[in-house]
């Protein structure tokens, strides 16, 4: 039996966080592939047969080639059981990315070499910076023309205000790129296009004047290789794996996720050098993986993973201890103790269920309704997990009921996506009337979507020109009435019930905090 010590050194828990588009889902597949997790790649686009990538398993995702979920998926490489939380690039599901973020211990970030580092990118960069979590930056897509190298270096350490350290190098790129050269094990991989690479175009050079650079690239590209392997070393610092997992310094690969080329490097790379995982701070105290008692949190719900059986999942990351199933662990803001039966890990889409995890480790716990994000389970410890918000959301509908002979159906619906932290649910005091808070456009189109195809309910959406919903606190029951007597028409409970202004615009939010300064107002949840 290993100790839990080993159990921990194991195990490699990271997000994969992008732009859409810069070929994140196809980096997470080619990573299963090396984990042999999946036979073939959803990349497979040939006229009769068109797989989709295993991690995009929601249906409107399939449409609309966009994740819109985190998917988590886990494989063995190397003796270690590496966790992947793919996450939604969309901007319109910041939120759930940033939740996601919550729960690893390191992330790989993915730029296209063509467009560079674009907005959605700096700001998922900045949540892991602020959360310190080590990045290893992935330079995708070399087998079309891009920027150059040394150009998109500078964007990274400007944009993401990252201390870079390259540790491969291109040999050209797009119609030249001949392949890349591994500073970190000193060897050259030489990438042919439209084959599959395979082990043995790996050429072993510890030494770049040695003249068999020539015969392999030819002259020109041997020359300027050398040259720019001289600049690198000369500017920028040798990789410091303290400074790396401090979150001081980023190591960075370049690569070619479509041709499975340059990926192996980086895997490589990370195995030996990702942080296994880390302690985490609650509002009690640290807690440290290595503590024999069981802590954990949830950070997503989804529900329906399985459109034939209603079941909606609850995705736990295990922080201290260890798991097991069907042992009593109390539910901290329910106050009461539950057991699971079949706690399920995860291959992409499909599900086994599992008798204990560790830390690190992602569990997916079947929920009838009882979990909430940012849920804390422990063995009796009461413990609060910090960092976990519901942000102020920036478009509103009001929703309708569109089939009167489905307004359970629908109510159930919205309950449940609701509680998944896709979108946020204002209920009007004065009209009872229903209103929906999203990040994003986008996931209005989703939920329309997931209602009829989940709940079988049809909802329209009624345009509602509104600045921000803010909760509110206070100190003084009389200045709370006196405040909701004089708002009346702008006082809505979230699900949770607690009280939210609805502010019409950023000047009438202004007056009011100005008009009523014993009222605090707060764009954020967990104030």
């Amino acid at each position: 039996m290993a100790s839990l010590q080993e159990e921990i050194n194991k195990r490699k828990t990271f997000g994969i966080v992008s732009h859409p588009d810069a070929g994140k889902t196809t980096l997470t597949e080619k990573l299963l592939l090396f984990g042999g997790a999946i036979q073939e790649a959803g990349a497979v686009k040939s006229n009769k047969i068109k797989k989709h990538a295993t991690s995009d398993f929601m249906e409107i995702e399939k449409q609309r080639g966009i994740s819109v979920a985190t998917s988590v998926m886990a494989f063995e490489y190397r003796d270690k059981q590496i966790n992947i939380l793919d996450t939604p690039g969309h901007k319109d599901f910041a939120e759930d990315t940033y939740r996601t973020l919550t729960a690893v211990d390191s992330a790989i970030v993915v730029i296209d070499v063509a467009k560079g580092v674009e907005m959605q990118t700096e700001k998922l960069v900045e949540v892991c910076s602020m959360r310190k979590a080590p990045m290893i930056v992935f330079i995708n897509k070399l087998d079309r023309e891009g920027k150059d190298a040394f150009d998109l270096l500078d964007e990274v350490e400007e944009k993401l205000k990252l201390k870079v350290v390259p540790l491969s190098w291109p040999i050209g790129m797009g119609q030249r790129f001949q392949g890349v050269y591994n500073l970190y094990e000193k060897k050259l991989n030489l990438f042919r296009a439209h084959s599959k690479q395979s082990q043995d175009e790996v050429t072993v050079i510890e030494d770049l004047e040695d003249p068999i650079l020539e015969e392999l690239v030819g002259e020109a590209a041997a020359a300027e290789l050398r040259e720019e392997v001289e600049i690198l070393h000369e500017v920028y610092p040798e990789l410091d794996v303290e400074k790396y997992q401090s979150g001081d310094m980023s190591p960075v690969f370049f690569g070619s996720a479509v041709n499975n080329f340059g990926v192996k490097e980086m895997l490589d790379c990370f195995v030996e050098i990702a942080p296994s995982p880390l302690s985490r701070e609650t509002e009690e105290r640290m807690i440290e993986p290595t503590e024999p008692k069981f802590t954990g949190f949830v950070f997503k719900i989804h529900a329906n993973m399985d459109p034939k059986h209603r079941d909606r999942i609850a995705f736990l990351r295990i922080c201290s201890g260890i798991f097991k199933r069907n042992t009593n662990y109390l539910h901290i803001r329910q106050a009461k103790k539950m057991k699971f039966p079949n706690p399920t890990a995860f291959m992409a889409s499909k599900k086994s269920v599992i008798d204990e995890a560790y830390p690190g480790d992602i569990v997916g716990l079947y929920d009838s309704g009882n979990f909430k994000i940012g849920d804390t389970l422990t063995e009796g410890e009461i413990l609060h997990f910090k960092g976990i918000p519901s942000f102020s959301p920036e478009q509103f509908r009001y929703v309708d009921n569109a089939d009167p002979m489905k307004s359970k159906q629908l109510a159930k619906g919205l309950d449940q996506l609701m509680d998944e932290g896709v979108a946020q649910l204002f209920t009007k005091q004065e009209t009872g009337r229903k209103i929906i808070g999203t990040v994003g456009a986008l996931q209005f189109e989703v939920i329309q979507y997931r209602l009829s195809g989940e709940y079988g309910a049809k909802c329209s959406y009624e345009p509602l020109n509104m600045y921000k919903a803010c909760w509110i606190s206070w100190e003084n029951e009389a200045d709370l009435k006196a405040f909701l007597k004089r708002r009346a028409k702008d006082i809505a409970k979230d699900k949770d019930g607690q009280y939210v202004y609805m502010a019409e615009s950023a000047w009438g939010l202004k007056t009011v905090q100005e008009n009523h300064p014993e009222i605090q107002f707060h764009f954020q949840s967990d104030f």
